[in-house]
C-alpha cells in the first residue's frame, strides 16, 4: 500500500474513532450567567454572546436544550426557551442547586459567567442585578458538584482571584484576568465564545474544541487585538485544572495545568470517571475505554514532542498509535454493539 495513502487512511480511521468516543461520552450541562451590563451597549453585547454560546452548544456540540440554562439581565424572547429568568444571586444559587441534584456522576457541568467584575473589601465579585456574588459565594455551590467534572469560566474583569478561591481537584477554572487588579473591561469573553461558535480554535483538527483549545485560542486572539490597536495589554487570562490554586497563562501539559482541560468538551468528557457506569455493566468495555484513552494521551504527548523529532520518526510513531487507536475503537464498538 502506498505510504502516503496508508497514513491518510490511518488518520481517517482515527478521526472516526474520535467521533465514536465523543458519541459515547457523558452528558454536558451548560449554565450561562450574564451579569449587570451597566449601560445598553454592554447589556446587548453580553446578551448576544450568550445567544451565540447557546446556539453553538445546541447546533455544533449536541448539548440538549433541556441541559442548558440561561440567566441574564435582559429578558430573552420566547424564541430562546432556555432563558430561565434574571441573573439574580438567588436564581444563580437555585440553578446551581438544581444541577447538583440532576447532573449524574461523571457529567460535565460547564458554568460560564459573562459581564463585569470588581473587587471590594478584598473580595472579588461578579456584578449581578441586585446583590453581587463573590468568589466565596460560589464555594459551597461548587462543593455540591463533587461527583461531576466542573468547568467554571469567569470572563469578567477583575476575575483572577476566583482561581484561588474555587480551585479543587475535578475542577477546571478559567478567568479572563490574572488578578482582581486588572479591572478594565475584558475582550476575552468574545473570543472564548468565538472558539466554540466558529472554526478557528480546533488546533488538532479532531472536529471538537476542548476547554484547553478554547482558552488558548481566546488568549491568543486577545493579545492580537491589543497588538493590532497598539494598546497596552490589560488582561491576562489564566487556567487552573490541577487543583493547586495557581492559574497558568501558558498551560504546561507535561508538568502542570492543561492535562484535564484538554480532555473536556462541551457535549462530552474524556476521563476515567466516565468509565464507572461502563465497568458495572461490562468490565471489558471499561477496560477498552481506558486503553483507548491511554493511546489518545500517547498521541497528545507525541504531538507535543513533534518539533524535537525527525519527521520520519514522528510519522512512523504516529502511524502506529493511530492504528492501535483504530483497533481499540473497533473492538469497543463490537463489544458495545453485542451487549
Amino acid at each position: 500500500m502506498n505510504t502516503t495513502f496508508r497514513r491518510a487512511l490511518m488518520f481517517a480511521i482515527a478521526l472516526a474513532a474520535a467521533w465514536a468516543g465523543a458519541a459515547g461520552a457523558e452528558p454536558s450541562h451548560l449554565l450561562i450567567v450574564v451579569g449587570l451590563g451597566g449601560e445598553p451597549k454592554y447589556t446587548d453585547a453580553f446578551h448576544e454572546l450568550a445567544l451565540s454560546m447557546i446556539q453553538a452548544a445546541e447546533k455544533k456540540m449536541g448539548v440538549a436544550a433541556s441541559n442548558i440554562t440561561y440567566l441574564g439581565e435582559k429578558a430573552a424572547s420566547p424564541a430562546v426557551p432556555v432563558y430561565k429568568g434574571r441573573s439574580s444571586r438567588e436564581n444563580v444559587q437555585k440553578a446551581l442547586g438544581a444541577l447538583a441534584r440532576t447532573a449524574g456522576p461523571g457529567d460535565l457541568v460547564f458554568i460560564l459567567l459573562i459581564g463585569h467584575g470588581g473587587s471590594q473589601a478584598g473580595e472579588s465579585r461578579f456584578n449581578l442585578p441586585g446583590p453581587d456574588m463573590t468568589a466565596a459565594d460560589f464555594v459551597p455551590l461548587l462543593a455540591a458538584l463533587g461527583q461531576q467534572h466542573v468547568v467554571f469560566v469567569n470572563t469578567a474583569s477583575a476575575s483572577g482571584d476566583f482561581v484561588k478561591a474555587l480551585s479543587a481537584k475535578g475542577r477546571t477554572i478559567v478567568t479572563a484576568t490574572k488578578s482582581a487588579m486588572e479591572r478594565n473591561q475584558t475582550e476575552f469573553p468574545s473570543y472564548f465564545v468565538q472558539a466554540f461558535s466558529e472554526d478557528g480554535a480546533d488546533a488538532d483538527k479532531d472536529q471538537r474544541v476542548s476547554v484547553l483549545e478554547a482558552f488558548t485560542y481566546a488568549r491568543r486572539e486577545v493579545e492580537r487585538f491589543y497588538e493590532k490597536g497598539h494598546l497596552l495589554l490589560t488582561e491576562h487570562a489564566v487556567l487552573d485544572d490541577n487543583g493547586d490554586g495557581v492559574g497558568s497563562a501558558v498551560p504546561d501539559l507535561a508538568a502542570g495545568d492543561g492535562r484535564v482541560a484538554r480532555t473536556l468538551f462541551l457535549g462530552g468528557v474524556d476521563d476515567s470517571a466516565a468509565d464507572a457506569g461502563a465497568a458495572a455493566a461490562d468490565p471489558k468495555v471499561a477496560d477498552l475505554r481506558r486503553q483507548r484513552r491511554a493511546i489518545e494521551q500517547e498521541i497528545g504527548a507525541l504531538k507535543a514532542r513533534k518539533d524535537a523529532m525527525e519527521a520520519a520518526q514522528y510519522e512512523e510513531e504516529l502511524e502506529k498509535l493511530l492504528l492501535e487507536l483504530a483497533r481499540r475503537d473497533a473492538a469497543l464498538r463490537q463489544r458495545e454493539g453485542g451487549r
